[in-house]
Parts: structure tokens; sequence; C-alpha cells
């Protein structure tokens, strides 16, 4: 009679190591976007305004500029 159950755990490893791969091409793909993102929501926490900048993932908070109106 065979054992099978460390076929079983290696199937479950290259299972667990194949969707760790794809998440982390993922979040490194759109990391930039992710990270504007946050950064947007935190800057209207604050209160201040989202520039966003030349590359995803280089907005920043800058104070809102006062528009007064003659």
């Amino acid at each position: 009679m065979l054992n099978h159950k460390g076929q079983a755990l290696i199937e479950y490893v290259l299972i667990v190591a194949i969707i760790s791969v794809i998440t982390i091409s993922l979040v490194s793909y759109f990391g930039g976007y992710l990270k504007d993102s946050i950064t947007k929501t935190s800057c209207s926490l604050i209160d201040k305004e989202f520039e966003s900048g030349e590359n995803p993932g280089e907005g920043k908070c800058v104070d809102k500029k006062n528009e007064t109106t003659p």
C-alpha cells in the first residue's frame, strides 16, 4: 500500500507558491496606482488636496489653494 500524503502536501505547496507569485506580480505592477489611491484618500481625511506626480505612486498631499473670487 502506497502513502500519498507527501504528494498531496507537495501539490498544496505548489498551489500556494503559484498564488504567491501571481499576487506579488500584481502588486508590483499595480503598486503605484494602489499607493496613489491610498494617498488620495488620506489627503481628503487631513483636509488637503491630492497632487499627482509624473509616475504612478508619486502623488502627494498639498495644502488646498485658496480660491477667492473678486
